[in-house]
């Protein structure tokens, strides 16, 4: 597989707060990501779970499905017990061609929790992480074999949010376990993603791109923001609306071959989806050219 360019519907519709783009029907974002100039896409809360209907959904489009999130409990549950869990959204992505699964730990996640601020999100303490790597480990064994790897999605208001985080994470898990690179949650969680994607390159098997917006972060930190009000302030944004420097980032990630998505969080009444989608397509496909990518 080459590069290819695809999004995430949640420009359209969010899925942390379903408010937000709550009236837009899916096949409305299905058409306007494919207008924008996107081959694939990722799923979303509107999105059929079956297969045969799926297909049904995307086929005027013409997008094909890229992933799709899991939220895991592995904290919670062991291996065996998070591989029963997930086996209806293992088979769907299989049965839809899909090579990586979107996994994130969520057992004591605070980024839907509109009330509480991010200084609370969770920590996982230092004699807790050869465990929960071994559990993470021995679910990306089991689903490798079954040809879809698991890449790890860091994100704000979860246990994986900092470098630091990310740096546990990487330790404590074998080879199967791959890094699902977020310039946006990456630097809005304090570490460098091109510094990132240098040191864990052979490890990256997926790629979110979205924009930050500097001031809004800044103001989020310092007011003690939710991280859904700092969505809806419009901390997020596409590629090359924002602070990030997405060449030196993708110069990092020589012979990368799979999606890059765009994943840009916003609320749609304030920042239109196809204009914003168009937009960031545009940019997204000039830095990948500039970084020799494409």
């Amino acid at each position: 597989m080459t590069i290819r360019i695809g999004t995430n519907p949640i420009g359209w519709s969010n899925d942390d707060l379903p408010s937000l783009g709550g009236d837009t029907p899916l096949a409305t974002c299905l058409a306007e990501a494919r207008q924008a100039g996107f081959e694939g896409i990722e799923l979303g809360n509107k999105f059929p779970r079956e297969p045969v209907a799926l297909r049904a959904a995307l086929a005027p489009s013409g997008l094909d499905l890229i992933s799709g999130w899991y939220s895991a409990s592995l904290l919670e549950r062991d291996a065996e017990a998070e591989i029963a869990a997930m086996r209806p959204h293992l088979d769907l992505l299989k049965a839809m061609g899909c090579t990586v699964m979107v996994f994130a730990e969520t057992s004591n996640a605070i980024h839907g929790d509109q009330g509480k601020p991010l200084s609370e999100r969770p920590v996982l303490e230092a004699d807790r992480w050869p465990e929960f790597g071994r559990r993470m480990t021995a679910v990306a064994d089991a689903m490798l074999a079954e040809g879809v790897r698991l890449v790890y999605h860091h994100h704000m208001g979860t246990v994986v949010q900092s470098e630091a985080d990310i740096e546990a994470l990487m330790a404590s898990t074998g080879p199967s376990v791959q890094l699902l690179l977020d310039t946006g949650h990456a630097t809005w969680g304090g570490a460098d993603p091109a510094t990132l994607a240098a040191h864990y390159r052979e490890r990256i098997g997926h790629v979110h791109t979205k924009d930050i917006r500097a001031d809004i972060r800044a103001r989020s930190d310092a007011e003690g923001w939710s991280f859904l009000d700092s969505v809806i302030a419009g901390v997020y944004t596409v590629p090359g609306d924002g602070s990030i420097d997405f060449v030196r980032v993708l110069k990092n990630l020589p012979g990368y071959s799979g999606w890059v998505v765009i994943e840009a969080e916003q609320d749609p009444a304030r920042a239109n989806p196809l204009r914003y989608a168009t937009l960031g397509y545009r940019n997204l496909a000039g830095y990948l050219a500039e970084a020799g990518l494409r």
